[in-house]
């Protein structure tokens, strides 16, 4: 279709409008009305992504001393759950103190939203005080996504008396995907005291082992190393992908082992029916990349950008979580990608798959913050532009 003159114009002018409407929501706190805020609070849980997103964007560029009592009276009596469960993730952007009190009081919530936040919120933000609040929480809580937030904030403050103990007895039992959450999160935060246990659950043929061969290899405790070269010549070839990338975080042949994934990656994209290789291969590269590893970051980046499923969605996850759980590396690696725009395209995707929505608003305040501690006119600058205009905050 050829446009016309006025057209172009037209196109011109609406390209322009929306420049400005992106500087507009980033040259600092806009200034809204008390009403404007409700309604934007209201309007989080509206079913049009583009009415819900913009309410958010409004909340986050509102001056904090406006907006923070708002959400405060948002959490506590919104008639609307979900409402006050995304009123509370947007709290967390605007570092208020009284912050605080209100997660302490939201890990019993009868709103398994809320109790999620709040340990998540405790994850990043230990509190060594709350052990015993957590530990006899561990006893009853059943929620789905709330244990497994729980689990995470346990193991972030493991050093206090009985946390490990618990972790490491949770570790063993109940049903495989929260064992599997906790051995994630022992393998996380290194907790060394869980590395026979671990060695334990690797050593049995089954779905967790390779859950027990990347923690271990995330703790990095060399004793370890034998169980892992012993099972690197022992198990199923779908398990050989997490063995790999558990050796490399050890330290010990690196840059063969992200050889062998990115390998096994291709393999599995040339000859379809290869599903868990190709899954292993990915978390593998992943795990590797959000432990520092720019290599790995960068091999995830050239496969994932041109590609199509099956090899795209398990590559997009992995560069999600990397984004989600080592933002810094994830920016730098941004900065140096020659197609941006397609860089960020294919984290935006990974974004609507995680659906993880408080460590995306960690991402956000971060990239915020790195947009206004750049230069004007800076690539860092515009890289954070590109990301707030594609990821819609």
């Amino acid at each position: 279709m050829r446009l016309t003159v006025p057209a172009l114009l037209l196109v011109a002018g609406l390209l322009a409008l929306g420049r400005q409407d992106l500087l507009a929501q980033e040259r600092g706190p806009t200034p809204a009305s008390p009403d404007e805020i409700r309604q934007a609070i209201g309007k989080l849980g509206d079913l049009d992504y583009a009415t819900r997103m913009g309410a958010g964007r409004t909340i986050r560029r509102a001056p904090a001393a406006q907006v923070v009592t708002a959400l405060l009276q948002a959490v506590n009596e919104h008639a609307d759950g979900y409402i006050r469960y995304k009123a509370l993730i947007l709290l967390t952007g605007f570092n208020d103190p009284r912050t605080v009190d209100t997660m302490r009081e939201a890990m019993v919530s009868p709103n398994d939203r809320l109790r999620e936040v709040a340990f998540a919120y405790f994850e990043q933000s230990p509190d060594p005080s709350l052990a015993a609040r957590m530990l006899a929480a561990l006893d009853k809580e059943e929620g789905e996504f709330v244990r497994p937030a729980l689990i995470r904030a346990l193991a972030a403050i493991h050093k206090e008396p009985k946390v490990s103990d618990a972790l490491i007895r949770d570790a063993g039992r109940g049903i495989d995907f929260f064992r599997s959450t906790v051995i994630e999160a022992i393998g996380d935060y290194k907790v060394v005291a869980a590395v026979p246990s671990l060695t334990a659950i690797a050593r049995i043929d089954g779905p967790l082992r390779d859950d027990a061969a990347t923690a271990l290899g995330k703790i990095g405790d060399q004793t370890a190393l034998g169980t892992l070269a012993e099972l690197q010549r022992t198990a199923s070839k779908e398990v050989q992908p997490a063995i790999a990338a558990a050796i490399c975080l050890m330290g010990a042949s690196c840059s063969a082992h992200i050889g062998y994934l990115e390998k096994t990656l291709t393999f599995a994209d040339t000859y379809p029916g290869f599903q868990d290789l190709l899954r292993g291969a990915a978390a593998g590269l992943g795990n590797i990349a959000r432990q520092g590893n720019d290599e790995a970051l960068s091999i995830l980046f050239r496969v994932g950008i041109p590609s199509q499923d099956p090899v795209r969605a398990p590559v997009t996850l992995a560069l999600g979580l990397v984004a989600l759980r080592n933002t810094p590396l994830m920016l730098k690696a941004l900065a140096s990608q020659p197609n941006q725009a397609a860089a960020v395209g294919i984290l935006a995707e990974a974004f609507d798959m995680l659906e993880e929505d408080f460590e995306e608003e960690r991402f956000f305040v971060a990239v915020r913050r790195a947009y206004w501690s750049a230069a004007n006119g800076s690539a860092t600058r515009k890289l954070c532009e590109l990301l707030i205009t594609k990821l819609d905050f």
